[in-house]
């Protein structure tokens, strides 16, 4: 079966070939004979209820410096490919969320990974709230008063922004620190958005897991150990992957939260552990194929493809 597949992502030129989930995608797509094209999420066109993209057929090999050939641009009209991926990275600001509502004009007879109305209604930090039984304690709010209080309660505290990603704005407030009411300062002039605030694990010194799950299903789990004199563990911003397996209390927050992503069309999940504690679900454009793969010798991605081709049969009947 060759599929037409677009890819909504960022500049392909600026990518990481060895760390970037979407690429290790692509490869497998094209080994399976689909047909690529790849544009920004900017390029995207609604007119008459038509929606296009200004696109390129796409070419990836596994060579740094020459990972990517590029044909003859193209207006697609993507209510007639098979199957798009939206796989650009947050923040998940209005242009974000723009998008999804444009991507929802096809969604209906052409597969998007993941479903861009569901993708809406479930930025990471505010969709784990759904299930407070598996999260530390937290706090969302822009209530002084109320973080006072959670922090008298808590002590030792994580301070974030809601629409973040990759670690950035995150803050962890010791009981003896004096600058919780200077960073809250800092958050008001930045965002309009409430802010999140969890009681800090200790447990992130053994590592922050990431699992990913296909369909509901936990496929593969690394570890991100923080480096030294962090607290956060972001690869990125200097943790260090390391091979891991599943313990029971984290299957048991894949069983509890598996069928509400699969009913709801989230195909390709990474969810966040610290301890026994879910932080965060991330549905946008998770990442972690390529440090699961090396350490456990798998390819996450030829499951994740088997799934994308099962969902596609099942619409076409």
């Amino acid at each position: 079966m060759s599929l037409a597949v677009a890819i909504q992502m960022d500049p392909i030129e600026t990518i990481d070939i060895g760390g970037d989930s979407t690429f290790a995608m692509a490869l497998e797509a094209q080994a399976r004979g689909h047909r690529l094209w790849h544009y920004l999420p900017r390029a995207l066109t609604l007119r008459d209820g038509r929606l296009t993209a200004k696109a390129r057929p796409l070419t990836v090999q596994a060579v740094r410096g020459a990972h990517f050939t590029f044909g003859e641009w193209e207006t697609v009209d993507l209510g007639a490919v098979d199957v798009i991926l939206m796989r650009q990275d947050p923040p998940f600001d209005m242009g974000y969320i723009t998008a999804t509502h444009l991507l929802e004009h096809v969604a209906d007879r052409v597969l998007v990974v993941n479903d861009p109305k569901e993708v809406r209604n479930a930025p990471e930090k505010l969709l784990v709230t759904h299930y407070p039984e598996l999260m530390p304690p937290t706090l969302i709010t822009s209530d002084r008063d109320e973080i006072r209080a959670f922090r008298r309660e808590h002590g030792d505290i994580i301070v974030k922004p809601l629409y973040g990603n990759g670690g950035a704005g995150v803050f962890r407030i010791r009981p003896d620190d004096e600058n919780l009411v200077a960073l809250l300062e800092v958050y008001e002039r930045m965002y309009r958005e409430p802010i999140m605030i969890q009681r800090y694990l200790p447990e992130i010194r053994q590592g922050d897991k990431r699992i990913i799950l296909v369909e509901g299903e936990p496929v593969g789990a690394v570890s991100r150990m923080p480096a030294e004199g962090e607290s956060r563990a972001n690869l990125h911003v200097g943790g260090r992957a390391q091979k891991t397996t599943l313990t029971e209390r984290e299957r048991e927050i894949c069983a509890r939260i598996g069928p509400d992503l699969r009913a709801t069309g989230q195909i390709f999940v990474g969810i966040d552990v610290i301890g026994d504690w879910l932080t965060e679900i991330n549905v946008t454009s998770p990442t972690g194929i390529h440090e699961i793969n090396r350490l456990d010798g798998v390819k996450i991605e030829a499951t994740l493809w088997d799934a994308i081709e099962a969902r596609r049969a099942a619409m076409k009947g």
